[in-house]
């Protein structure tokens, strides 16, 4: 506690310090329950008496401030109301030009800052981080810790990321999906939405074009928004990306970047053909665009092995592939990678400096260490097999209690599916009917910037248990019959067409 005592002062010290505790107190620097100095303590720090801050402290506690409790210390009183501190101007002035965020970002981040305790959500597909190998877990990030410790290594590292970190991306890369990279073309970042913002930093400015799916991820988009690229929408169908219509776009327009999720497309889960894949590779080259390559769930794919990446096909450089390790482990634990050209990858470092300095060596290297030592590995497979069980069981859910109002394709992979509803579905008044049966749903209109309605919801199962997903799809049956009478008897031509 810094105190401005006056030495000299006709006001004896133990009442100035008595008014200043006050002051903090009244100006919310102190709030109830916050514990104060020790009296030796702070008669140290002020270079005082200590009988000085005894006598104060009897003074606060005579007057209700605060509460000395034995053999603990000196507490502001619970008692007190918490006073809130009063501005006299306004931190930032009013006329100053702020960027406005998108209402969309806004919207999508807004669902999972607002999620309540205690009621059922479905996401848009997070994993269940109560299946975490906590043990596991704690034993690498402590010998993590004791290794950075004894080599007076935790401090200021490579903004690309860990050593240890980068080659165990780098080697699972090549032995799992095809890429033929080195450690110095693998960055590691905050997640995969920092990997997107990174590559809009480098590949696009106020001239250029990025083109999107119809249905794509809004935070992608507003990532290449923020950073100056006009964001062109490309039609789609039950396949994915029509790569026809993304040639149109080319012929009247100077494409920087093509932003895609191919293994599974976000929101629909669908798969992006090879002879798809093949024609968007073939179009880069042609029209000079680069390809970012968001790559946000790979190892969860359920019939066969999962199908290569695209940058796994790209001989010339113009893909960016970005993974996630949080789908893997856990949202909270922010790691994700972003692999392109060695040159590319200085660029990523440069950025980092700017905005992170670096990633969290400890966390970096804890799961460094269980990618080399194959406990990563292990985990995924034993995550497979849940999430595959939880996937038929929500898909048996919805084909029993949703029949004639809802209809799906069964996801070959990933952890969520894309529930489409049918066109007399009041999407708006949907969400609001579940919340109040203690479900939370998200709109499919966020995912599109079209005006043509989006029926459906995408459904993220990974994150619940089967009796967590019979309580969800019961409650939103529940809500769907309050808008729906009968509709038990409605023909399927009534569904709107794939991915919608």
């Amino acid at each position: 506690m810094k105190l401005p005592l006056q030495q000299g002062s006709e006001l004896p010290l133990h009442l100035q310090i008595t008014q200043a505790v006050v002051a903090d107190i009244r100006a919310a620097r102190l709030r109830p329950g916050d514990a104060l100095p020790s009296s030796r303590v702070l008669a140290a720090d002020l270079s005082i008496n200590r009988k000085t801050v005894v006598l104060a402290y009897d003074e606060l506690q005579a007057q209700g401030w605060i509460e000395q409790q034995p053999r603990r210390g000196a507490f502001v009183s619970a008692r007190l109301p918490t006073f809130t501190l009063q501005a006299s101007e306004p931190i930032i002035p009013a006329e100053l030009p702020l960027r406005r965020v998108s209402p969309t970002l806004t919207d999508y981040f807004g669902e999972t800052r607002k999620r309540e305790t205690g009621k059922l959500v479905f996401s848009d597909g997070i994993p269940d981080t109560r299946l975490i190998p906590y043990d596991v877990l704690a034993r690498a990030y402590r010998h993590a810790m004791v290794t950075l410790v004894r080599h007076n290594q935790l401090g200021y590292g490579d903004p690309a990321g860990t050593p240890e970190l980068r080659t165990a991306i780098a080697n699972m890369l090549r032995m799992e999906r095809g890429l033929n990279v080195r450690p110095e073309q693998v960055c590691v970042v905050r997640g995969s939405q920092m990997g997107i913002y990174l590559a809009a930093r480098l590949l696009v400015d106020r001239d250029s074009c990025a083109v999107f799916e119809s249905l794509s991820y809004p935070p992608a988009r507003e990532a290449f928004r923020s950073c100056g690229a006009t964001v062109l929408n490309v039609a789609q169908d039950e396949n994915g990306l029509l790569p026809d219509a993304l040639e149109d776009l080319c012929r009247t327009h100077t494409v920087r970047i093509v932003y895609v999720t191919p293994h599974h497309q976000f929101p629909t889960t669908v798969m992006l053909p090879a002879d798809r894949r093949m024609r968007l590779l073939a179009l880069a080259e042609q029209y000079g665009f680069a390809i970012v390559e968001d790559d946000y769930d790979h190892e969860f794919h359920y019939l066969h092995s999962p199908v290569p990446p695209l940058a796994s096909l790209d001989r010339n450089g113009r893909v960016l592939h970005i993974g996630s390790l949080s789908k893997v482990l856990a949202p909270g634990l922010r790691l994700g990678y972003l692999v392109a050209a060695e040159r590319v990858i200085e660029r990523c470092a440069a950025e980092i400096m700017l905005i992170d300095r670096q990633g969290n060596q400890l966390t970096e290297l804890a799961v460094g260490e269980l990618m080399s030592s194959g406990e990563l590995h292990r985990h995924i497979r034993r995550t497979l097999k849940v999430y595959q069980a939880r996937r038929d069981f929500v898909a048996t859910c919805i084909t029993e209690r949703l029949a004639g109002w809802g209809q799906f394709d069964l996801p070959a992979g990933g952890i969520a599916l894309w529930l489409r509803f049918v066109s007399q579905v009041d999407m708006p008044r949907l969400v609001a009917d579940c919340a109040k049966q203690g479900l939370q749903i998200t709109d499919g209109q966020i995912f599109s910037q079209e005006t043509t309605p989006v029926r459906a919801i995408r459904l993220g199962f990974g994150h619940l248990t089967e009796a967590e997903l019979d309580a969800g799809i019961r409650c939103l049956a529940a809500a769907l019959k309050q808008q729906v009478a009968g509709a038990i008897n409605i023909d399927r031509s009534n569904f709107p067409d794939r991915p919608r």
